[in-house]
């Protein structure tokens, strides 16, 4: 699904107009991704919850050299899915 088709479904769920349900959208990325920067869970109760993980530095290898590299530390975010999420997949 791509995002103009979540908005078109968001639309027509909520009967409201794609602008609006477009507006809410960007408010929901804008906040979950404002909470993660300053290091803060998202939880949606039955849905999931947006965390940061921490990944160690690594060696790596380029695959066209064949040479050795470091990959450094980072944070990437993770989304764990609750388990009304997890029922209604299986």
């Amino acid at each position: 699904m791509t995002k103009e088709e979540l908005i078109a479904k968001m639309a027509a769920s909520a009967g409201i107009t794609k602008v609006a349900a477009g507006t809410a959208l960007e408010a929901f990325t804008g906040a979950v991704t404002s909470s993660l920067k300053k290091g803060q869970r998202v939880s949606l109760v039955n849905f999931g919850t947006f965390t940061i993980s921490k990944r160690k530095a690594r060696m790596g290898r380029n695959p066209r050299t064949g040479e050795s590299l470091r990959i450094p530390a980072t944070k990437v975010p993770k989304f764990s899915a609750g388990k009304e999420l997890r029922s209604a997949v299986r």
